[in-house]
């Protein structure tokens, strides 16, 4: 006969709901970079593939960098309301799937998500209680043009535009939990390390086994 530790522990209605951390950046600013790191410090933490209407980059893989989509797979989707969020950027669109990130938080588990600042923002309306929007920024915007030039994967103009749009993400900060400034990678890095953790490290997901242990019954 269970008793009653192990009848809690079985019922998913005792589990909490897992976290979504949503990274947002102007384009340059090291965001990619840093949720490689996260992702590699924190392998528990479940990344979400949104789907997007732009072309592959070099080196990109669909199904894992993102789902590329066409224009109309995109919208037929949109208008079925399978996105969390979804929003227009630099002439692309951009969309979080609803179904996986419902699923995730079901079991308890924590996502990741890298979008920008209008899905963050639509995800916090989504999910008020789940979701922790941490802002990252560059030192200063000379910074930002120099990191978008040594990337070289943009050509000038698209460059210029990228900066004239950064302006307009970054006034959109009190929208956002945490803001951290790029200054230093490592420095950034930790920064956002404590965050997560701070939001992770005591929930029952996290340390379900330990609670399974503590509560075993003797022979």
């Amino acid at each position: 006969m269970k008793n009653e530790s192990e009848y809690a522990l079985n019922d998913s209605k005792h589990i909490d709901h897992g976290k979504i951390f949503v990274i947002s950046a102007p384009s340059g600013a090291g965001k990619t970079t840093l949720v490689g790191m996260l992702r590699e410090r924190f392998p528990l933490l479940v990344e979400s593939v949104s789907c997007t209407t732009r072309k592959p980059r070099r080196n990109e893989v669909d199904g894992i960098d993102y789902f590329f989509l066409s224009p109309d797979e995109f919208f037929k989707k949109r208008e079925t309301g399978l996105f969390a969020e979804w929003a227009e950027v630099h002439g692309n669109f951009y969309g979080t799937p609803l179904d996986f990130l419902q699923k995730q938080l079901d079991s308890g588990k924590d996502v990741i998500c890298d979008i920008d600042y209008q899905g963050a923002i639509n995800i916090k309306r989504a999910f008020p209680k789940e979701a922790v929007l941490i802002l990252i920024l560059p030192p200063s915007m000379e910074e930002l043009e120099s990191r978008l030039r040594l990337r070289a994967t943009d050509d000038p103009e698209v460059i210029k535009t990228r900066l004239h749009n950064a302006k307009n993400e970054i006034l959109h900060y009190p929208h956002f939990d945490f803001v951290v400034v790029n200054n230093d990678l490592d420095t950034a890095f930790q920064q956002l390390a404590a965050i997560i953790s701070a939001h992770t490290d005591s929930s029952i997901f996290h340390n379900i086994e330990t609670i399974k242990k503590l509560t075993e019954q003797d022979g």
